[in-house]
């Protein structure tokens, strides 16, 4: 079996250099533990196709396989020019509007009126991803006149962002609805959101799939920043976005909110994936940059649960080289003496819940023991998101009767996951631990292992049972 010797997990994005089935096949062996279709570039038609050729590699390989859906967000853009564009110099002004002529060299149309009305005096407009950079001088609601700071060509559709405004615009656009629906359909597990600026836009998404998939927020906009910890409240996980974080903000801050994004998601028990241009140049090039590697290192460092490629692995030239690489990265990374001291350093205090406690007791007990590896008994999957929070030595099993569950824990640090029916009673809970433990490969005969599981079996969020078990010559001894 193609066990991960790894914590961190990979996502992958696909796109044409890896949309196939051989492709996916080779990308999950070569260390992709979850796929991202992004819905930027893709219908509902197309979703669906690579859905299916997901499954089909997850059946051959006999292990779960997470699939992400990114749907694309709200894309505000300039209007169009009569000759197609004009170059903008520093220190003059230029006028967006509502008036749907082609532009010229003193106006444009700005076809939002939700960003006319929300524009005020002071606020940055950046277009074409921070290339062109203005500020307001006048805004009257249906109009705003700004002057240049960063000149340049600007020319049709090219995109806006707006760090300092707060935009009366929701976080789904109707594309976005007919994806999502499409989506939980078709049985993704995880819906990332684009443009998250509030809780409620979480919580919005989260009232349409119901308990169908897990919600990932986005954090890209300054707005989503400041309101970090309500939206960390809602959402299942986090990405730290940081290509659009660093349009819309100093870039010399990202490192900084990088880190305080993924301290704040483990203390709460979120899974966080760090993501954007983490091995770019590999998208044309075979050996990532010196500081890329130690970019992907500092990620695994800091205890994310997963690291993502995007351009790499979608449209690059080494698609399986660039999952290759970050693979070898993160195994390298968690050998190192270092990595484990820092890892306990960041531990949180945990929440005064039984679930809390039993997690540390059995995180303490492992460590102690030096057992060979904590089974969790889980069908939501909480339990063993709340092992993964106090990232212990051990490997992390979860036996799980839900595949759903199964697929949706391929992204969190550490989990590993088999699907099996529930428990019946004590001994079975014990004795099927101890078998599939030395099935993946975890433990062998003689070793210990550490079982939690919620008693009554088969109660949500009942995590409440700590046990030792002694795997013996058939496998199945439990103390």
């Amino acid at each position: 079996m193609n066990r991960r010797s790894r914590r961190c997990k990979i996502l992958a994005t696909l796109g044409p250099a890896s949309n196939d089935e051989a492709s996916i096949d080779k990308l999950w062996r070569a260390g992709a533990d979850v796929f991202r279709i992004n819905m930027s570039h893709a219908n509902p038609e197309a979703m669906r196709e690579t859905v299916a050729m997901i499954r089909a590699v997850e059946e051959r390989v006999g292990q779960p396989i997470g699939i992400l859906v990114d749907l694309q967000g709200p894309k505000l853009r300039v209007g169009t020019f009569a000759g197609g564009g004009v170059d903008l110099l520093v220190g003059q002004t230029f006028c967006f509007d509502s008036d749907p002529t082609p532009g010229d060299a003193e106006r444009v149309c700005l076809p939002h009126p939700e960003i006319l009305s929300a524009l005020a005096p002071g606020h940055k407009l950046l277009i074409d991803d921070g290339k062109l950079r203005l500020h307001v001088i006048e805004a009257t609601g249906d109009r705003a006149l700004a002057k240049v700071d960063v000149g340049g060509r600007i020319s049709n559709r090219k995109g806006v962002s707006l760090p300092d405004t707060e935009i009366a615009v929701a976080a789904m656009t109707p594309k976005d609805r007919v994806d999502l629906e499409a989506a939980v359909e078709t049985g993704v597990d995880w819906i990332a959101l684009s443009f998250v600026q509030r809780a409620t836009d979480v919580l919005e998404v989260k009232r349409l799939t119901g308990d169908r998939a897990f919600v990932l927020a986005k954090i890209e906009k300054p707005q989503a920043i400041a309101r970090l910890d309500e939206i960390m409240a809602v959402a299942d996980a986090l990405m730290v976005a940081r290509g659009d974080l660093g349009v819309e903000m100093p870039l010399e801050k990202v490192p900084g909110l990088q880190k305080r994004i993924t301290r704040e998601a483990r203390r709460l028990g979120r899974p966080v994936v760090v993501a954007t241009q983490m091995l770019e140049s590999m998208i044309s090039s075979p050996a990532p940059t010196r500081a890329e590697v130690s970019d992907v290192a500092t990620a695994v460092y800091e205890g994310g649960d997963a690291i993502m490629l995007s351009a790499e692995s979608a449209s690059g030239k080494y698609p399986f080289e660039a999952v290759t690489m970050m693979n070898r990265i993160a195994e390298e990374v968690e050998q190192d003496n270092i990595y484990r001291s820092i890892i306990a350093a960041q531990r949180a205090a945990p929440e005064r819940t039984g679930a809390d406690a039993v997690a540390v007791a059995a995180r303490d007990m492992a460590e102690t023991l030096d057992l060979k590896a904590i089974v969790a008994w889980t069908s939501s999957g909480a339990t063993a998101l709340r092992v993964a929070r106090e990232r212990p030595r051990a490997p992390i099993l979860a036996l799980t009767p839900i595949r759903d569950t199964a697929r949706r824990l391929t992204a969190v640090w550490g989990v590993e996951s088999v699907i099996t029916k529930d428990a019946n009673d004590m001994d079975d809970m014990a004795n099927r631990a101890c078998k599939f433990a030395v099935r993946q490969g975890l433990a062998a005969v003689g070793d210990r292992i550490l079982i939690i599981a919620g008693v009554p079996f088969g109660t949500p969020g009942a995590t409440n049972m700590l046990r030792l078990a002694f795997i013996g010559e058939d496998g199945l001894r439990a103390e």
